[in-house]
């Protein structure tokens, strides 16, 4: 098999699969805070909360979905925006 004709095969897969090894990276999390004492959901991390919000933050669970830390939220802390104390 030529060169020309192995080059013309492989360059239709990898250009198939970096798509697919980029989305596992960038997979976005809501996490539950509590902030302003107050219950949070934020797709910040922790340091980001901090800076944000000043140091008294408390972070309780991470998810991939935002329905999911709103059903934790409101399970545990009877929702988002719920007065809450560290």
């Amino acid at each position: 098999m030529r060169l020309s004709a192995v080059l013309f095969i492989l360059f239709p897969l990898s250009a198939l699969l970096a798509p697919a090894a980029a989305l596992g990276q960038d997979v976005e999390h809501y996490t539950v805070y509590c902030a302003d004492d107050r219950i949070e959901i934020s797709f910040w991390d922790l340091a980001q909360m901090k800076v944000r919000r000043g140091l008294d933050v408390c972070q309780f669970q991470s998810y991939t979905s935002s329905s999911s830390a709103s059903d934790f939220a409101r399970k545990n802390f009877g929702g988002e925006g719920q007065p809450y104390s560290c």
